[in-house]
């Protein structure tokens, strides 16, 4: 019995198939072939159209049957989706406008005015933290400065939701898609109601809200058709991609922690409390295993700039062909750490929640013409996105986080031998590698939620380590030093 998942990134649409039986992934695609654009019609801004998602969803399925996947043998899809996206349709469920993503900074004056009208203190006891720039402050500047497209809304949804609509025909969200929207009251665990109200926007708007995993829709039989799969397939699991990262790493407990770095890079731990940050540095969000019986958050540090960094690096290095990323990799190898000085801050993607939703000045320093060279650059910008990490990291073990082992897959930037080093030194901490992507995950989590494995802990017992990181005493020293000069030398643009 096969399991698809889809893992919409804001890069690529990846589609990996899952042979239950086996409890093992026999296929995976990646479509387009080049990295989606994202639409940044003014300073600050980032959209992109939900309608092309779906056609590299279609084309996905086309590379899965042109690779000889019976898909007939699907029984259920899972899907992962960037987090924080806004997507409204009208009743027909057609975008009335594009996306506004994850990245976009439009909308925080827009979030820090319904945090003042409600109160911090009384904000943050119920949806542990600001509005800030999440899909909810989306939606109020939509209804704002597009009032012409606001009255055309029937339904608000976030990317992964759409994805599901376009398979099954029907609108829904969930109850963590809800707190990733910062419309979830963990209180009384229920929509957030009063941010709403203070919006002055009808509840009416929020789609049928399902559980994480279980049987949540069928797939349309047109659409059954149209992808070549058997009628009766169902929607049997979605979540955003940085809590389903976790679980695609069989982070479900607290104290257990994953990180990733694609676009932007995130570290994700899990928690059995209700904690905040009263800076709202720090993100708390349901975990997809949340229950009444078992409380399960996640707590999230996410950095803008990372892979879309290296991405930017790679096309200004480039001319008529673009590097290959492993060239890029082997010269971050050739520089030693710190690079003489040369330090990269890369917050050049939009506002960073670590500063509150301030930006900060993105770029290179110490930059000398007659030492430095592109190895340095390089790898200056590897250091540079983990010690922006470790800054969130910083203010997450204030808060109770204290875990010493920290779980990636092996891809993205975590490929790079260099990088997985500089992280494991900088954070003290170490590093475990698995051979898993979101996608697969998302698989494995809707075999779950379909009811072939009884509980999670079996889905993800086939998972296995395939390589550790440890942190040298030498370099952890080294790295305290160049991340505390790296640290003095922000500079927030408040």
């Amino acid at each position: 019995m096969y399991f698809v998942g889809i893992d919409l990134g804001s890069s690529s649409v990846k589609l990996s198939v899952f042979d239950a039986d086996k409890e093992q992934e026999i296929c995976a695609v990646t479509t387009p072939d080049f990295e989606m654009p994202i639409e940044a019609l003014k300073f600050g801004w980032a959209e992109q159209n939900p309608e092309k998602w779906w056609q590299y969803v279609q084309d996905g399925f086309l590379k899965l049957k042109s690779k000889s996947i019976d898909l007939k043998k699907v029984a259920a899809i899972g899907i992962a989706y960037q987090m924080h996206g806004l997507v409204i349709t009208d009743e027909n469920l057609k975008p009335v406008r594009p996306s506004i993503i994850w990245c976009d900074s439009r909308a925080v004056e827009e979030g820090q005015k319904i945090y003042q009208a409600i109160g911090a203190q009384k904000c943050q006891n119920q949806i542990l933290g600001s509005p800030g720039n999440f899909t909810a402050s989306k939606l109020k500047w939509v209804k704002e400065h597009e009032p012409e497209i606001f009255e055309k809304v029937k339904y608000m949804m976030l990317p992964g939701d759409y994805i599901a609509a376009k398979l099954s025909r029907k609108a829904q969200t969930s109850t963590s898609g809800l707190s990733e929207a910062a419309l979830w009251d963990f209180t009384n665990q229920k929509l957030a109601k009063d941010i709403l109200d203070h919006m002055n926007i009808s509840d009416e708007v929020i789609p049928e809200v399902v559980p994480n995993f279980g049987i949540q829709a069928q797939i349309h039989p047109e659409v059954a058709s149209e992808l070549g799969l058997n009628l009766g397939v169902k929607i049997t699991y979605r979540a955003g991609d940085q809590p389903n990262n976790a679980l695609s790493l069989n982070v479900l407990n607290p104290g257990e922690i994953a990180t990733t770095a694609g676009t932007s890079a995130v570290i994700y731990a899990v928690s059995d409390q209700d904690t905040y940050d009263a800076n709202n540095r720090i993100n708390t969000f349901l975990h997809v295993n949340n229950s009444a019986v078992n409380k399960r958050n996640g707590m999230m540090v996410c950095i803008n700039g990372s892979g879309i960094l290296y991405q930017w690096l790679r096309k200004l290095l480039s001319f008529d062909n673009l590097l290959d990323y492993d060239l890029l990799n082997k010269e971050a190898a050739k520089a030693e750490p710190g690079c003489k000085g040369l330090l990269f801050h890369p917050f050049g993607n939009g506002v960073e929640r670590i500063f509150n939703n301030q930006s900060a000045t993105s770029g290179i320093s110490n930059l000398n013409f007659n030492i430095h060279d592109r190895s340095h650059m390089v790898r200056a910008a590897c250091e540079g996105i983990i010690f922006a990490m470790n800054y969130g990291f910083d203010v997450m073990k204030s808060l109770g986080v204290n875990g010493k082992v920290v779980r990636a897959g092996k891809s993205n930037l975590f490929l790079n031998p260099i990088f997985r080093a500089i992280f494991a030194n900088t954070t003290n901490t170490e590093l475990e590698l698995y051979n898993t992507s979101g996608a697969e995950g998302a698989a494995r989590g809707a075999a779950y939620g379909y009811g072939y494995f009884t509980d999670l802990k079996e889905s993800f017992k086939s998972l296995k380590c395939i390589e550790h990181v440890e942190p040298s005493k030498e370099l952890v020293v080294k790295y305290f030093d160049i991340y505390q000069n790296w640290k003095e030398q922000i500079n927030i643009n408040a």
